[in-house]
């Protein structure tokens, strides 16, 4: 850790959170508290507020993650480089798009973590940007993103174990994938992430959700640019309110089979799939 000495003591580094969930907020302070040079000196969820903060605060080290509001995260580190210069930004996202780790990296800032990652390798992260290294989760694909130092420190992460609140629990097998999510915000972020990696890809999508999540799901995938309309007309985006889809599906998992059990538009969209010779999720 970058130590300072202030009358005869290790100085503190400073640092400020910067994301819209507050059991974010909870988390890295309770992880940070486990190194007693770092201190957090402000929480805001806001990309304006960030820069502001950053400005009057000049922490040591900036937090911050990308999908803020009224600015985003790349930049507000744009705009906090130019008011606190000496600031260290690492970036904590569940983006996992390598064009935006290299726009984020772009901004001067020193590393970038996925979220699902951060229980392992946020101090590990937190470490090598204060030691004046640049920290890329090994997670994130692109290799050319990591020099060997990063890869090092990166691989050292992999043996600290903390469990971050908005990271999914999953259990996999080869063709299925479980998660578990700890509010609204985290499942909607995330699902929404999926359908939109699925339709870029040109896969379809099937998802049984309540008619709120469906709204929110919209909301952010249009938000993010994904024509959801025209992927619908496609019969590749295919939604389900899950009070019509639930009984019908339990039928399936009771022993009724497949074809009778499941809503016809999962049969549809399955023979669209194979017929275009798509991957189909069901979320």
């Amino acid at each position: 850790m970058e130590r300072g000495k202030t009358s005869g003591t290790a100085k503190s580094v400073r640092v400020l959170v910067v994301d819209d969930y507050e059991p974010w907020h909870s988390f890295v302070s309770k992880t940070l508290r486990n190194e007693p040079e770092l201190k957090v000196i402000g929480q805001v969820s806001d990309g304006l507020d960030a820069v502001q903060q950053a400005q009057h605060l000049q922490p040591d080290l900036i937090l911050l993650d990308i999908g803020l509001p009224t600015l985003n995260g790349i930049e507000a580190a744009r705009q906090i480089r130019q008011v606190s210069p000496k600031s260290k930004i690492l970036f904590i996202s569940e983006n996992r798009s390598l064009d935006i780790v290299e726009h984020a990296l772009s901004t001067g800032a020193a590393g970038y973590v996925a979220k699902s990652d951060a229980g392992s390798e946020l101090l590990p992260a937190v470490r090598a940007v204060l030691e004046g290294k640049r920290f890329v989760s090994v997670s994130l694909k692109g290799r050319a993103l990591i020099n060997r130092e990063d890869e090092h420190t990166a691989e050292q992460a992999r043996r600290e174990r903390v469990v971050a609140p908005s990271r999914p629990r999953s259990v996999e097998s080869n063709r299925h994938e479980l998660r578990l999510y700890s509010d609204d915000a985290a499942f909607v972020d995330a699902f929404a992430h999926s359908i939109e990696a699925a339709l870029n890809s040109g896969n379809a999508v099937v998802v049984i959700a309540t008619e709120s999540h469906q709204a929110n799901l919209l909301q952010h995938l249009r938000t993010d640019g994904v024509d959801v309309d025209a992927a619908a007309e496609r019969k590749l985006y295919i939604p389900l309110d899950v009070s019509d889809s639930l009984p019908t599906v339990m039928g399936a998992a009771t022993g009724d089979g497949f074809a009778r059990g499941v809503p016809h538009a999962i049969v549809e969209a399955l023979r669209t799939a194979k017929e275009r010779h798509l991957h189909l999720a069901v979320g």
